[in-house]
């Protein structure tokens, strides 16, 4: 019997904790789209094998028969290609405001900075240094933008849109930072809005963070 990627059925590398793999198994329930799940065991791991030949050594990659896709934006991209349905989805390059296209940016940046926080505490580091320092208030200044802008935000967006990259990028981050507890978020009152919202989405209960066991 071959594996899952050479019978057509893709295989989502990544972890049930990671919010950059919760954006593909999102995308993937709200596309319908069937995938098998392989988790990777050991972040501190330096052998890309184990993040499906991805040579950043990053999550999550998605493998299929035509190749492995690195990152979660290709991956999504990958699903939607693969969806019977193709809903409407306001990709990045969509964005053609300066606050939506900001909104996108910082959001990935915030998911970024919150993996350098994660990942140095994995790794021993201190959480006094400058740098350490400085990746926190950058997190927490992006927070409060996001925060203020948010409203807006999703004001701007089409109202004829099935998905949006962009939403689920804000659902991801924000209910991480709560479930590894790197930053409070109850600061963020319309953030957190918005996440009680789109908590109801089908796609959002079904892929609730856990830790792999």
């Amino acid at each position: 019997m071959g594996t899952s990627e050479e019978l057509g059925t893709p295989v989502i590398i990544g972890r049930s904790s990671s919010h950059f793999t919760r954006i593909t198994r999102i995308f993937a329930a709200e596309l319908g789209v069937d995938y098998s799940f392989r988790v990777v065991r050991d972040l501190l791991s330096s052998d890309p094998a184990e993040y499906g030949g991805n040579p950043a050594l990053k999550i999550p990659s998605l493998l299929t028969p035509q190749g492995v896709w690195f990152g979660s934006l290709n991956v999504c991209r990958e699903l939607w290609r693969r969806s019977s349905s193709r809903p409407r989805v306001i990709w990045p390059e969509d964005l053609d405001q300066p606050v939506l296209a900001n909104a996108q940016e910082l959001a990935l940046q915030a998911m970024s900075t919150e993996v350098s926080l994660v990942m140095s505490k994995i790794g021993g580091a201190g959480d006094s240094s400058p740098h350490q320092l400085k990746m926190r208030q950058s997190l927490i200044n992006m927070m409060v933008w996001l925060d203020e802008n948010v409203g807006s935000v999703l004001a701007a967006l089409p109202p004829d849109r099935g998905l949006s990259y962009l939403e689920v990028t804000f659902f991801c981050l924000v209910t991480h930072l709560e479930f590894r507890e790197v930053l409070p978020t109850a600061p963020y009152a319309e953030l957190k809005k918005f996440c009680q919202q789109f908590s109801t989405r089908a796609s959002a209960a079904g892929t609730a963070f856990r830790f792999d066991t």
